[in-house]
């Protein structure tokens, strides 16, 4: 069946923080709970050539922007469409205008389209200096053979990764999620192996909650690792790792948070409306458009004030919190949109503006535990 729609089929039975039993309008965030608008100092103001120091092994950091690019979309058919005789030129003249402004920080997966997500990424690092562009992949950490091969499973699968990529090493390397048979504290020497042996220069987790990216820190301290990332869904509409603590705690512990599915799967970007509602596939931040209708308003208000896309809104909504958001991107327009999210910063009264119609979301018992 392949992972792609091993992913999807999990989305929909629940794996996803909006799929399954939840009230029927979304929490709005308790102020108290909030962070400070500007949990990044008010005197940065990052640009696409700004960089942020990852805690890499051996106490070398990996440098790496504000923002990073998603890749889901590239490949992947069960959930994105993808048609390599359409998308594949657009993605990769999306690259040209991302390389041109130094935004060469991707994301990418094991489970991204079986693998082709990797592939493509391969395709557009050729010919490029190894120091000019950082590669973030996450180890598909699902399934029986992981569990069997218990802390060789990261190794071997990035083994394959490699490979896909055309690279000796990559940046960084993520659990993909807490779906693996094997405890922490195993997967834990996995990771650490794949540091030591030069594989990775960082490593990190995704959809962990914050006890369990705790108890994954102090593993790797055991092997004088450190955790470097951590990764949950995080936009407007979903600000549970804020209220929760997580981000507060990743700060403290000098760990980088990111958030993906920054713009809603699309809902955050003005494309979609109750009309023209997403494809039922794309289920992270999935509530039906009527209800975002308040939010968009915002966005886009500020977009028109700004002169910026609404993309960009969001985007920048994410940076100010402190967070590395991804963003999907397909094409040299969204790219575009994409890029106008620096070199600015939304304004305290913005922000309040946002969180009036913001929504904390929900977590997951298998997979968004954070």
């Amino acid at each position: 069946m392949g992972t792609q729609y091993m992913m999807q089929a999990g989305l929909a039975s629940g794996m996803s923080a909006t799929e399954g039993i939840y009230g029927a309008h979304p929490k709005s965030v308790d102020p108290n709970l909030s962070d400070p608008a500007h949990m990044l100092p008010e005197n940065v103001v990052p640009n696409s050539r700004s960089r942020i120091a990852v805690r890499g092994y051996g106490g070398k950091d990996v440098l790496i922007p504000y923002l990073s690019i998603g890749t889901w979309a590239w490949g992947d058919k069960a959930t994105f469409g993808y048609d390599p005789t359409v998308d594949l030129p657009q993605i990769h003249a999306a690259w040209e205008k991302l390389k041109s402004v130094g935004l060469t920080f991707v994301d990418t997966a094991q489970s991204y389209g079986n693998g082709e997500s990797e592939r493509i990424c391969g395709t557009l690092f050729k010919g490029m200096p190894r120091d000019a562009f950082i590669v973030q992949t996450k180890w598909f950490s699902g399934g029986l053979s992981n569990t069997l091969m218990q802390s060789r499973g990261p190794k071997s699968r990035l083994k394959e990764s490699l490979k896909r990529l055309g690279l000796d090493y990559v940046d960084i390397y993520l659990v993909h999620g807490p779906i693996h048979g094997s405890s922490i504290a195993t997967v834990a020497e996995g990771l650490a192996e794949c540091v030591e042996e030069g594989m990775t220069r960082a490593v990190g987790v995704a959809n962990y909650s914050t006890q369990e990216m705790i108890k994954m820190d102090e593993e790797l301290a055991k092997s004088n690792v450190p955790l470097a990332v951590s990764q949950c869904e995080y936009s407007v509409i979903r600000r549970v790792p804020e209220v929760s603590g997580m981000i507060r705690e990743c700060k403290k512990r000098g760990i980088c948070f990111q958030g993906f599915a920054s713009l809603g799967e699309g809902r955050l970007t003005g494309k979609y409306s109750r009309f023209n509602e997403p494809r039922s596939t794309r289920r992270f931040s999935s509530y039906p458009m009527h209800m975002l209708e308040p939010t968009i308003n915002v966005l886009k208000s500020i977009a028109e004030e700004r002169r910026v896309s609404v993309s960009a809104v969001a985007l920048n909504y994410s940076i100010d919190k402190g967070v590395v958001p991804l963003a999907g991107v397909r094409n040299p327009e969204q790219a575009e949109e994409d890029m106008q999210a620096l070199g600015w910063r939304l304004s305290k009264d913005e922000v309040r503006r946002i969180e009036e119609v913001s929504f904390e979301g929900n977590t997951s018992a298998l997979l968004q535990h954070g």
